[in-house]
């Protein structure tokens, strides 16, 4: 889709015309994740094949949007349907990180199943880049297509993935306590900022650098940076899990984004802000890795569909919102990369003394320390049952 609409109407606007645009899209991508929160979670979890269907249908949708832009690719039609498109990638990966449990063999696989499947993506993403910009140099409209043939690759092999109804009946009072864990809440708290730091430094160098006269040659190097850094991160999420906890692992990411922001202020210019736009890529997909890894581990399996769409719903909030900050007021290189830094140390500072409180014993006001078993007493996060163990995930999919 990115090279099908490199030279459509996206690109050809004036970047005092495209503010508009772009903060009319803003304003409206958080509204239908207040759809995907309360609807498409619970599906998810009491639907018979319920994640697996959600993949295939996410996969059709796009397909059938694909058609829709071929015949739209010079008109106002083409920003709602990239949209629909942007919403539909959301969703699946709501299924896709609600589905990684029931296909793996024990909880310790969780990072660096994240981990492959965000290389895979990348490098996939990456690699079809270039039959794509090919058919495009022929017509957009070719690349389209050569996409149509991808979602319909996927529907196909998504019929492997396992089904079952994960959740028969709605939330009980101790599934949604272990949702209000400390660990939980104070890393969703770190990823939101991270989320609104990429926000708001996509459209404040995507701004930046067309009011500066730089050439799309700079534009194509901060996207380029920042999908290798997504895949780098993807692919040192695994390693630094067997030598770092989940939480350790969310905090360097809060690092690396702290530090590479006040940096690339200290050295300026575009070559800081390339680096820039790959470290913060860099981080948030090692943030994310250990992120999902914490729900999948402190959440309850029947809640997992339910908590990934609450927390993309915060996540898309919170990246939407910074977004429209730049839109609205461009700023001078620096400043933007310093605003960046800081935004990572806000996240540090609160992770930090949530991870402290932890440790002494003083979770959050209205957090649970201990992971409860429904229908029990609290048990020790320790001896959490696998998978096929017969415990509360039971391997009831992976069976």
């Amino acid at each position: 889709m990115v090279v099908s609409l490199a030279g459509s109407l996206f690109f050809s606007i004036s970047p005092d015309a495209a503010r508009s645009k772009v903060l009319l899209y803003l304003l409206v991508s958080f509204a239908p994740f207040a759809v995907v929160a309360p609807l498409i979670g619970p599906f998810i979890d009491r639907a018979p094949g319920g994640r697996r269907l959600i993949i295939q249908l996410t996969a059709v949708g796009r397909a059938l949007l694909f058609v829709t832009m071929i015949f739209h690719l010079d008109d106002l039609l083409l920003f709602p349907l990239s949209f629909g498109v942007m919403v539909l990638q959301k969703t699946y990966s709501v299924s896709r990180s609600a589905v990684i449990p029931t296909v793996v063999k024990s909880k310790t696989e969780l990072v660096e199943a994240n981990s492959k499947l965000g290389l895979i993506s990348g490098a996939i993403g990456a690699l079809a880049a270039v039959p794509a910009g090919a058919l495009a140099a022929i017509s957009p409209k070719l690349s389209l297509l050569f996409g149509i043939a991808m979602f319909a690759a996927a529907v196909v092999t998504a019929d492997g993935l396992p089904r079952g109804v994960v959740a028969a009946s709605a939330a009980q009072r101790a599934e949604l306590i272990e949702l209000r864990l400390a660990s939980l809440r104070s890393a969703a708290v770190a990823m939101s900022l991270i989320r609104a730091g990429i926000g708001f430094l996509f459209f404040e160098l995507l701004f930046w650098l067309r009011e500066n006269s730089y050439s799309n040659i700079w534009i194509g190097a901060v996207i380029g940076a920042s999908t290798a850094g997504l895949m780098i991160g993807n692919g040192l999420a695994s390693p630094l899990r067997s030598r770092l906890r989940e939480e350790l692992m969310l905090t360097t990411a809060i690092v690396l984004t702290a530090v590479a922001g006040i940096g690339a202020a200290v050295f300026g210019g575009v070559g800081a802000a390339i680096v820039l736009a790959a470290v913060v890529n860099l981080a948030s997909a090692i943030g994310r890795m250990a992120f999902d890894s914490i729900v999948q581990r402190d959440a309850p399996d029947a809640n997992q569909g339910r908590a990934f769409a609450n927390f993309e719903t915060r996540f898309q909030l919170s990246w939407a919102m910074a977004g429209v900050i730049p839109v609205l007021v461009t700023f001078p290189g620096r400043i933007a990369f310093l605003t960046v830094g800081l935004v990572g140390v806000l996240a540090l500072v609160l992770y930090t003394q949530a991870s402290r409180a932890r440790s002494h014993g003083r979770p959050a006001k209205g957090a649970a320390s201990r992971r409860p078993v429904r229908g029990g007493p609290p048990t020790n996060p320790a001896r959490r049952s696998r998978p096929g163990s017969g415990g509360p995930s039971g391997g009831r999919e992976a069976r």
